[in-house]
């Protein structure tokens, strides 16, 4: 039977040694007032007992179980009820939220750190959670002060859960296309009719009312995405007092039947005349939703993390204890009938892969929730717009990066154990199915590729790559690593692909499309260089008979030796262009 049990080491590592997260904090006053490594560190003690002692228990029988829909209603697999209270009453839902409705105002930084622990534990159950955050952000940033005191604190509480409503059965990536319809009233609400599909916790029995965003369009809006409109969409109405009234008229139609993340009810919403409230301003609702989206992408990206971790615990565990053959350079447990498949070349290679690039993710995680909380809490304005800049910059490869990386590790966790890894008791494949969907939903790869090189690096000229590449050298100039060449030829590859495609952009339309999918992964690549760059750095002030630094010096070796070398192929590829991509006629395919 798998289990989990948070890196609280390293979690601590990268938040204290590596950023000094505790000193960031002392010079905001909003987070120096909430917030030290005294507290930090119980939070991340505590988070680790929740998720390990909790959640994980729950994850395979919620998988076994799934979520079952019958007569519009929702049922979550058995003990999720149960462990959903448990975890609403300890205040998860609003570790970062906004202390003036009930949140506790958590840093970004260390909120990303519990993510990851809750993504490892039990993706499904995750979901729902972060549905809930992802829309109170988007209440907090952008509806009335009345909306936000009337739904905000039993959001937080975990009383109340939300929902993303953008997809419709023709309109998923493009949704300025959307039908979805909202008729003004005389009171100033709205109806809202239309349906939704792809709804993750559209309909649940965890939480008394869930609290739809929903994007439609007013009867005289314009054409495609500038008329669309985000509203507010109660399941149960709330009157002025905060009491819940009657139903609201939104229904689940059905639930999906899925490869994984099967607990998560992922619905078919239908609003039938649904009494809805105006987020933000009319015709504008796109960028508000972006706002809940981003949070979102950055948190399905830390799926990726967590899934990861998952998988290489019960792979690490495995290889140390699965006996056969014996090792190349001859017995190493001469006691025993052969050795543990950890001596072998190819399980050292697939370990050490996952155990690179996860680590090598937590610590850009934790880099991306730096640069939001100075854009959130910093007083510069110099320095709170650059940090804006680089949230805008790193999303999408946070997304993206984070979830192909774990859907590979998880698929070499299961190589690990060989046949057994096909066994669902196992776990590993379970992993497989759950964090196969990251690369897919809060925008596909693809989409987040073209985003970064297309809106984030060719139209602006490459001004904030450069805010992220100067920062690189920056690095590389004040601290001596072993590894310092390796980096400087990375970033100086990044950008001579990047001015290389800003140019060909300009004569091939083309041009960003075909070359965007192997951009990001050399982003990634390179971004995770300068994070294993700062990890070494921080492990070589550790004391030298420390067993965990000597890993994470030996780690950081791998990782440049081995997995950095893979942006050569990257920008071969890159440079191909986009002919050969165009040279069959749809039919020739």
């Amino acid at each position: 039977m798998p289990s989990y049990k948070a890196d609280l080491r390293d979690a601590r590592f990268i938040l204290h040694e590596v950023f000094d997260a505790p000193a960031l904090w002392a010079r905001l006053p909003a987070l120096a007032e909430r917030i030290d490594a005294e507290t930090a560190n119980a939070i991340l003690d505590e988070a680790a007992k929740v998720t390990g002692e909790l959640l994980a228990p729950l994850n395979r029988s919620g998988d076994e179980e799934g979520a079952q829909w019958l007569e519009g209603r929702v049922r979550t697999p058995a003990g999720f009820r149960e462990a959903y209270a448990t975890y609403a009453e300890g205040g998860w839902v609003g570790l970062a939220g906004n202390p003036e409705y009930g949140g506790m105002g958590m840093p970004k930084m260390l909120a990303v750190a519990f993510e990851e622990m809750l993504y490892a534990a039990n993706s499904s159950f995750a979901l729902y959670s972060a549905l809930s955050s992802g829309a109170c952000l988007a209440i907090d940033a952008h509806a009335s002060e009345a909306l936000r005191q009337r739904y905000l604190p039993p959001l937080y509480e975990g009383r109340w859960a939300g929902s993303m409503c953008l997809t419709e059965p023709h309109a998923g990536t493009d949704l300025g296309i959307i039908r979805t319809r909202a008729e003004p009233q005389a009171d100033g609400s709205y109806r809202i009719s239309g349906t939704k599909i792809f709804i993750t916790g559209g309909e649940q029995d965890l939480t008394e009312n869930i609290i739809h965003l929903v994007l439609a369009k007013l009867p005289d809006a314009p054409a495609g995405p500038k008329g669309i409109s985000l509203f507010l969409v109660p399941k149960v109405l709330v009157s002025e007092d905060g009491s819940l009234g009657a139903a609201n008229a939104v229904s689940c139609g059905s639930i999906e039947h899925k490869m994984g993340i099967k607990a998560s009810a992922t619905c078919v919403m239908n609003f039938d005349g649904a009494c809805g409230y105006l987020v933000g301003e009319v015709n504008k609702g796109l960028a508000a939703m972006f706002t809940m989206m981003n949070y979102e992408r950055l948190s399905i990206g830390i799926q990726g993390i967590g899934c990861a971790e998952a998988s290489y615990q019960a792979a690490r565990d495995y290889a140390r204890e699965r006996l056969q053959s014996r090792a190349a350079t001859g017995p190493v447990a001469p006691e025993r009938g052969a050795d543990p498949i950890i001596v072998h070349a190819d399980v050292r290679r697939m370990l050490l892969t996952m155990k690179t690039m996860t680590e090598g993710g937590r610590a850009f995680a934790c880099y991306v929730g730096q640069q939001l909380d100075l854009a959130k809490y910093a007083d510069d304005p110099a320095q709170k717009e650059r940090a804006e800049a680089l949230v805008a910059l790193l999303t999408p490869v946070a997304k993206a990066f984070f979830t192909d990386a774990g859907f590979e590790s998880c698929v070499l966790g299961q190589q690990v154990f060989g046949g057994h890894g096909y066994i669902r008791e196992w776990g590993q494949e379970q992993l497989v199915r759950d964090v196969r969907i990251a690369q897919i939903y809060e925008g596909t790869n693809g989409i987040q590729a073209l985003d970064l090189l297309g809106r984030k690096v060719v139209a602006n000229g490459g001004v904030s790559l450069r805010l992220f590449t100067d920062e690189v050298r920056a690095f590389a100039a004040t601290h001596d690593t072993p590894f310092n060449a390796a980096l400087h030829e990375a970033v100086e590859r990044l950008e001579r692909v990047s001015a290389w495609l800003q140019e060909q952009a300009r004569g091939d339309a083309n041009a960003v499309g075909a070359a965007s999918v192997e951009y990001l992964q050399l982003f990634g690549y390179t971004a995770y260089a300068y994070m294993w760059a700062r990890m070494t750095a921080s492990a070589a002030r550790g004391a030298a008979d420390d067993a965990y630094y000597r890993a994470k010096l030996g780690s950081a070796a791998f990782y440049f030796e081995r997995l950095l070398p893979r942006t050569l192929g990257l920008e071969g590829s890159i440079r191909a262009g986009s002919a050969s991509l165009y040279g069959l006629e749809a039919e020739q395919f």
